[in-house]
This record gives C-alpha cells, structure tokens and sequence, in this order.
C-alpha cells in the first residue's frame, strides 16, 4: 500500500468541491449503512438525486447556503491507498480556512467550472497553495455534463490553466475532466469522454507519489517540550523534522551553538538507538546545556540564526496590517513577539505583479520584513516546513492575523553586532544613586500628562535625582518631525519615543514620558523595548468631556470641525490601559497628589 496522501480541494464557489469527495466516498463504497442511509434520507427535498455534497458540508449553515464555511476533513481507505481530505470553502469570505487546509497537505485538487473557466479564486487558491509548499496539483474541470462532455471546452481550459501554472515550481501537475454529480472519471473511467486517455481522479490520487527527498546526512528537531518527571531525568521532546539520528551523534543546539551527545532515544516509550524523520522522540544528552522549548537540535546543515528576515504573508485580519506593528510570532516550536518592520509590496493574485502598498488588508498577500525580539533559529520554506511558515498574532485579542512562510534572512543582519562597552548601565546607575526606569504617562489630549510630569521631574530634581523629560509634542518638532498621525505613524512615533528611553535608561536616568500613546498594543511593544523591569505605566483619567471642556490648545474644537483629521478621541480611538500600574484621577485629584501617588510607587520599588 502506498504511503497516506493528505490532499485539499479548492476552488470558486459552487465548483463542486464537496459533491466531487461526497460522490468518490460514495462510488468506492466507503460509507458505513448509516451514513448512507442518512444521506438517501437528507437528499429529500431536491430533485430525487443524491446531494453528495451533505457527505462533506456538516454544518448547518453550510446546507443551508449549499456552500462550505469551515474546513470539513475526511479519512478514507481504499485498497492501495489510505487518505486525508481537506475540502476547503471556497468564497473569499473563508479565505483563511483555505489556507488552514493547504498548510497540511501534500496536493492540492482544484476544481474549476467547466462553463466558467479559470477564475480569480482559481488564482488565488493556486497562489496560495504554492505559498503552503504544495508541489503536486490536480485540476479538476468539473460539470463536463453541462456542456455535453466537449473537448474542446475542456482543452480551451487546459491551455488556460498551462499559463496559469508557468510561473509556479511544481513536481507534478494533472488536469482531468470529470463531472461531480454525475461521476464521470471520479471513481472509473467516463464512457462520454473516450478522448480523454488518462486516469480516473480516484485511481490517479492513489497511485501519485509526493515523497521528497530527505537529508539523510543531517539531523533538525525543534525542541517541543522539555522532560523533566524528576532530578535524575532531562529530555528533550519533539518531531525530527530531517534526517536520522542515533546514540553518540553529536548534535549542536541552536540558537547558542553548544554541542553535546546523544545519550538516549526514547521512541513511543521504547528505548531505541536511532530514529528518522517524522517520528516523536525523546532524546537525552550527555552533558548539561541550555535548551528550551523553541530551540533546535541539528547535524549537519544548520538553518540561519538572526532576528530579521524576509517572508511571504498572508493578511486574514480585519484589521489591516501597517509597518510598525508589533505582534506575537510562532515560528517552528518557538513563539516570540515579533514586528512587521516594512511592507516591501504587495502581490497582485491575478497577475503576480509588486504593487506598492502602506498596507496589507485581509486576503492580500505580500513580502515584508519582520524582527523578531530575539535570534531564532529559521531556514527558507523551500527547505525546511517546520522552520520555514510561520503565524502571526494579535497580541490583544489572540487572533490569528496572518501567516506566511520565511522567504530568506535579511543580509544586514549578519553584519550588525552588539558592541559591549566597559561603562555598563549599572555602572552609571551606581554613580548618579538611581535606579534607572521609564515612566510612562497616557491619556488623552488634555487629561494632565504633561503638567504631572513637569511637576513630578522638579520634585525628582529637588530630591538629587537625575531625570530627562520625553514630551510626545516636543519630540514631534525634531526626533519625530516627519511623522504624521495616520495609524502607522502613530506606531513609529511610539517606537521611537521607547527606543530613546531605552537609551537614556541605559545612561542610568530616570525618564518620564508624557504621550497620548493611544493604542494597547504599542505601549506594550514599548514595555518590551524599555524591558518590562524598567517601565511604570500611568494612566492619566480624565474624561473625554472634560479634556474638550478644558482644550487649551484649541485641539478638540479643530477636531470637531474638521480642521485635524485622526485625532484621538474624536475621529481616532484611545484604548485606556486594562491594568496599569497606576491610575491617577486628574479630574478629582491636585496635581500635588498625583505625583505623590508616583513617587510613592517608585519608592516602594
């Protein structure tokens, strides 16, 4: 029997997708009596005929629409060949869920309406396909019956679909004219398309072989799990992804570099002296070195090291992407926050054209630029599945908001190095008697943030601290003079502001900035520039009411004509912190009292 073949069909709406795996099931006699006899009772209601597609569209919502929402998976078993379908929604709606069902399997069947042609989603279905790594395509021409089984319809089609896969690295590629409902070439051979020489869909899915070569020399597993049940005992858990590996090799832990033996491999509970690739194991080492889950075992071919690569997403949020902002990425077993640092362009699905784009909106694809906040281990998707995809998510609400496959590291980061430097941070703190953090006070226009910090610096300055004052309007006239207001200037201006602290942190100063800072998201990206040790978040309280009541530069009236486009709290949002360190009530409270409310938490720290 060959090896399981984990297959996705897609295509447009109303192709035929799931009447296509109902009526194969049906035809190979691969239902039980109850799922057949629920299927006879179901179809009710139509035409007579059998609606194969209830096989596959299990929700509710789905036979109501007669469409697939969510990603229906089957497993089936034939005589030479056992199987995993994913049958893939086709409305662009559902764009995501596609993805999701092309991310697992080795071939892609898409289907393509006979009286329609190739279409947009046909484009976009193959383009993101490609992007998951599938190499093996079958195109399907569905609903032959409806133009009386014309070849030369279907070669008009075949010809189209040869432009259509030029520029696509493929290893295999079969185009097959079939009928769904009726189930021509399905499960056997048509007798209305004796021009039609090849196999079957069914005969051709259980005779393909979408092996891959496999790095025999080498070794990578991603750490999953560190083992410790007790004191004696430390493995480490996780699929090989390639090659082989056997007790006594010598295996290097990326991303520090140390090296050690292979002392024990644990494979299902057994003990074993080496395994290969695809199987879950626990290997033991003979000396004690630091990993962790994320880390990665290897031999051989070693992936790259670095913070900054390139990588190819697919945008399912609906929230649109901008440069600057900062999400949690999980790459292989590793998750890490991580920031989309440019768009570089987007990708046309019709064409393949490089559009230029400030942003990326849900089902577009595009090249960007990404920094992880720390080095990890990653390869290109061309060579490793498991260090090449990755996923990215809202740190807020844990959506998934993109995913995409890494393309190739960004060269300048090989060439950047953390120069160390004999005058340390504790150093200058120890000298000025300080403990060096960053407080950082948001709230709306007009709430106060300012004038409380300006007050608590000169009680700082009073008491023999050394302090520097980071005003979100002062910086706007030098540091941050080129940004404006739209959302990806108020993430760069952030980012900035956190990177200056940063800094004057390190020169052993206590830093107060006074910035509106509207978005959650930000000032957390902030915390982890700053470090989390080094930043007290104030939240300044005052009504929207009363900041307008108060307006004393004028801002809110503008706003409220017209005159400032994206200002927050009238045409753009503010997003008050979930739980800061300290809230202050600007409306109720002195000025007085505000700072001594910070003072006291620094002091307490």
């Amino acid at each position: 029997m060959n090896a399981l073949l984990k297959f996705a069909t897609c295509g447009s709406v109303d192709d035929g997708k799931s009447t296509l795996i109902g009526h194969m099931l049906y035809d190979a006699k691969l239902l039980f009596t109850d799922q057949e006899k629920a299927l006879m009772r179901d179809s009710r209601g139509s035409d007579g005929r059998i609606d194969y597609s209830l096989l596959l569209d299990g929700l509710m919502a789905e036979r109501e629409q007669k469409i697939t929402i969510d990603v229906a998976y089957r497993y089936f078993t034939t005589r030479r060949r056992s199987f995993i379908v994913a049958d893939a929604p086709g409305h662009e709606e559902y764009t995501r869920n596609m993805a999701v069902a092309a991310s697992f399997a080795d071939l892609a069947v898409i289907l393509v309406d006979v009286t329609h042609g190739v279409v947009q989603q046909t484009r976009r279905h193959l383009r993101i396909c490609s992007m998951m790594g599938i190499k093996h395509f079958v195109f399907a021409v569905n609903k032959m019956d409806l133009v009386n089984y014309d070849q030369k319809r279907f070669d008009k089609i075949r010809w189209e679909i040869a432009d259509l896969t030029a520029e696509y690295f493929t290893r295999s590629i079969e185009i097959i004219p079939v009928s769904a409902t009726e189930g021509d070439n399905v499960t056997e051979r048509s007798t209305h398309m004796p021009w039609y020489a090849g196999e079957p869909l069914l005969g051709y899915l259980e005779g393909i072989d979408v092996r891959q070569a496999d790095d025999a020399d080498g070794f990578l597993m991603p750490v999953q799990r560190v083992c410790r049940p007790n004191r004696s005992f430390r493995g480490f858990q996780g699929q090989i992804e390639r090659g082989s590996v056997g007790v006594g090799d010598e295996l290097t832990v990326l991303p520090s570099g140390e090296s050690a033996r292979v002392e024990r491999i644990i494979d299902a509970g057994w003990e074993a002296e080496d395994a290969g690739a695809g199987r879950a194991v626990t290997l033991t080492l003979d000396r004690e070195i630091d990993v962790s889950r994320g880390c990665v075992l290897v031999r051989g071919q070693r992936p790259k090291v670095t913070r900054l690569f390139a990588a190819q997403l697919l945008w399912m949020d609906d929230s649109p992407l901008v440069a600057g902002k900062s999400y949690m990425m999980k790459l292989g077993t590793k998750l890490i926050p991580a920031t989309v640092m440019r768009i570089s362009y987007k990708i046309d699905v019709n064409t393949g054209a490089r559009l230029p784009s400030a942003d990326l909106r849900r089902n577009e694809l595009a090249v960007c630029q990404i920094a992880a906040s720390e080095k990890l281990a990653l390869d290109p998707f061309e060579r490793s599945r498991g260090l090449g995809s990755l996923i990215l998510i809202d740190r807020v609400t844990n959506m998934t908001s993109g995913c995409g496959v890494v393309l190739h590291p960004l060269r300048r980061s090989d060439n950047l190095f953390w120069q160390s430097t004999d005058i340390t941070r504790e150093f200058r703190a120890n000298q000025k008697g300080q403990t060096p953090l960053t407080v950082w006070l948001t709230g709306l226009s007009g709430s106060g943030k300012s004038t409380i910090a300006n007050a608590l610096e000169k009680r700082l300055a009073s008491m023999g601290r050394h302090t520097m004052l980071l005003d979100g309007d002062n910086l706007r006239h030098g540091l941050n003079g080129n940004l404006g207001f739209a959302e990806r200037d108020r993430i760069e201006n952030i980012r900035r502001i956190a990177e200056v602290a940063k800094l004057m942190n390190d020169a052993g100063l206590i830093v107060l900035v006074a910035a509106i800072s509207p978005y959650r998201q930000d000032r957390e990206r902030a915390r982890e520039i700053i470090g989390p040790d080094s930043f007290l978040e104030v939240y300044v309280n005052a009504s929207l009411a009363e900041c307008e009541r108060r307006d004393v530069k004028g801002l809110y009236r503008k706003a409220r004509s017209g005159e400032i486009p994206n200002f927050t709290g009238v045409s753009s949002p503010y997003e008050p912190p979930l739980s800061p360190a300290i809230e202050l009530d600007s409306v109720n409270s002195s000025v007085e009292d505000c700072v001594e409310r910070i003072l006291s938490a620094l002091s307490n720290d």
